[in-house]
């Protein structure tokens, strides 16, 4: 029969986006619930504590809506503090972005040079590293942190001459340490694969970490049997009938999920359907005073 519960998929802001993205795109048969916490965005510049902090009032928002899979869309919040998460959740898996872009590059390289950019906490926590030398401790890995790229995406500064001379101040030093693959490790990033792929070259393997990231949750899924039923077994269920309800509350995809966001900026909607590749159905905002009463309840 299969579990028809959302997939709980969060991230400090919209970027997330695109692992819901890939997650449509391979598990049509799903919803999601997405929560950006767009009024606290970006978290890559603040403390281990309070990327920890965020990141658990974020995992226990989606909790509360009863999902059957977290996964953090966030490379910060994956990098700083995905085993405090694990520690504080219990009863369903949770999923990070490192460890499946850090797979899907050690791979893949030939050389053994691997380039990882992100947001300064993501590069400082080393944490794509440590996961790729766990793989295999021969891999050179060099980071760089790119903070202007996720503003130049929520500007929706695309293709621009500005976003252009920003991928180049920031990896043409990359390109130069000999790297034959590089990470996307910032669920924006994906937005400026064209641009990036062109700066460096088809020389460089571009690892989207939200397409590999969304190909573990389908395994983890697979394995523990928590897929939602196919269309046909819906209908089924339902009696057969297509204008059932039971089928329309619980068929999957875009039009069936539910986005969060912590504030609702002017240019929500544009960002938000550069990232995701269609508009969104609804919005609905949760304050930030809301996820903060996360901290007060007792720890899972």
């Amino acid at each position: 029969m299969g579990d028809s519960r959302p997939i709980g998929v969060f991230d400090s802001g919209l970027g997330g986006l695109t692992v819901a993205k890939e997650i449509f795109r391979l598990m049509p048969s799903e919803r999601i619930i997405y929560l950006g916490d767009t009024a606290r965005v970006p978290y890559g510049g603040k403390s281990e504590e309070t990327i920890r902090r965020f990141g658990l009032q974020d995992a226990r928002a989606l909790l509360d809506l009863d999902v059957k899979l977290l996964v953090v869309a966030c490379n910060t919040v994956s990098s700083v503090a995905i085993d405090y998460l694990e520690r504080h959740i219990k009863g369903i898996p949770v999923i990070g972005v490192v460890l499946p872009g850090a797979r899907a590059a050690a791979t893949r390289s030939a050389e053994k040079r691997i380039g990882v950019v992100g947001t300064a906490a993501t590069v400082r926590s080393m944490s794509y590293a440590r996961a790729i030398h766990n793989i295999d401790p021969n891999i050179k890995v060099y980071g760089k942190p790119c903070p202007l790229f996720v503003p130049l995406v929520e500007e929706g500064l695309i293709d621009s001459d500005i976003t252009r001379l920003a991928v180049q101040h920031y990896l043409y030093e990359m390109v130069d340490l000999g790297i034959d693959c590089l990470i996307l490790g910032c669920t924006h990033y994906p937005i400026l694969m064209e641009v990036i792929q062109s700066t460096v070259g088809n020389g460089i393997q571009l690892i989207d970490s939200a397409l590999w990231t969304a190909k573990e949750a389908q395994n983890i899924m697979k394995a523990l049997g928590i897929e939602s039923a196919a269309p046909s077994e819906q209908r089924e269920a339902a009696g057969g009938g297509v204008r059932n309800s039971v089928v329309d509350n619980a068929g999957g995809g875009l039009a069936a999920s539910r986005f969060l966001g912590s504030d609702v900026t002017p240019n929500f909607e544009a960002v938000a359907e550069a990232l995701l590749g269609a508009r969104l159905p609804s919005i609905e905002k949760v304050p930030v005073e809301e996820l903060e009463e996360k901290e007060k309840i007792k720890r899972f």
